[in-house]
């Protein structure tokens, strides 16, 4: 029962049976079987079949559901005996939104400090694909803003707030400030991320919010096109005031509160929604915890 639950979410992440099929180590007739005796068992379609996947049916979604928790429960079990015969540790899968990668090492560096057994597997991603990859145990816990868009079921902790810079050339427009606003930062050609990412979603709606229509000379999903086009001192952006400090601008580059309104979003971690949690994930949730303060209140000073 477990290996077709497995096959589900493959199915769920992969929305194809051959690529599902090849993530399970097993041939498609097989993962097609499994889930044939699957839906013969519980007396129901699960799958909209044709040429090629087409998504779950109603029933389908609704056993997809249970399969995160269940297969998510057998694994939190297999972790913690593990846990108990040789100590905390295995691989700790995680994902950052851009804008909160430099921010990792924080949380990593004390945990290994702790854990030394424990190996990470860092990628950098959307909101959206970060959530989705919890809900489908494809990740273990997520750096990612906490306000504005759906989470999911999730366990939430509040690390940080996101404060805006303008960054661009000291000698050039707005070089010479010691703020700006909104409005008068939408008045000039910016290079941003792309509209993927929730940090633009952010300062698009900020910059409508002043008057202003967001349209970026420059767009990429990558933090460093972003800095080295602005390292130029030819090119401006918008950026968290700790991603800013982390880049080191050369001296010819300012980072410039942007104002009125000096508005911030929260960032944290987030982990599955589960009790038990796993043993490393409740390990990494707590050592995250007793962090928070002090990181809030170094980039709060930023």
């Amino acid at each position: 029962m477990i290996d077709r639950l497995e096959f589900i979410l493959a199915l769920a992440r992969e929305q194809h049976f051959g690529r599902a099929a090849q993530a399970c180590g097993v041939s498609q007739q097989t993962l097609s079987a499994g889930v044939k005796q699957l839906e013969e068992r519980l007396g129901v379609l699960l799958v909209q079949r044709g040429s090629r996947f087409q998504g779950f049916t109603p029933e389908g979604e609704r056993v997809l559901d249970w399969a995160r928790r269940i297969v998510g429960d057998v694994r939190a079990m297999r972790q913690e005996v593990a846990t108990l015969r040789r100590g905390l540790s295995g691989t700790l899968r995680m994902a950052a939104v851009p804008t909160a990668t430099p921010m990792v090492a924080a949380l990593t560096t004390p945990f290994r400090a702790r854990h030394p057994a424990v190996r990470f597997s860092v990628q950098s991603s959307t909101s959206h694909e970060i959530g989705r990859q919890i809900a489908n145990l494809e990740l273990d816990a997520g750096l990612t803003y906490l306000e504005d868009e759906p989470l999911g079921r999730v366990t939430a902790l509040p690390l940080y707030r996101e404060h805006y810079r303008l960054l661009t050339a000291a000698d050039g427009i707005y070089g010479g400030r010691d703020s700006v606003t909104w409005a008068e930062v939408g008045r000039i050609p910016l290079c941003l991320l792309t509209p993927a990412m929730q940090n633009r979603r952010i300062i698009d709606r900020h910059l409508r919010a002043a008057g202003a229509e967001p349209a970026p000379l420059l767009e990429s999903n990558s933090m460093i096109v972003l800095v080295t086009h602005v390292r130029t001192a030819k090119w401006a952006s918008i950026m968290p005031a700790a991603l800013a400090e982390t880049f080191r601008l050369t001296e010819r580059v300012r980072a410039v509160p942007i104002t009125d309104p000096d508005v911030s979003h929260t960032i944290g971690l987030i982990v599955p929604e589960r009790d038990p949690m796993t043993p490393l994930v409740a390990a990494f949730l707590s050592e995250a915890r007793a962090i928070a303060p002090e990181l809030a209140a170094e980039v709060a000073a930023l």
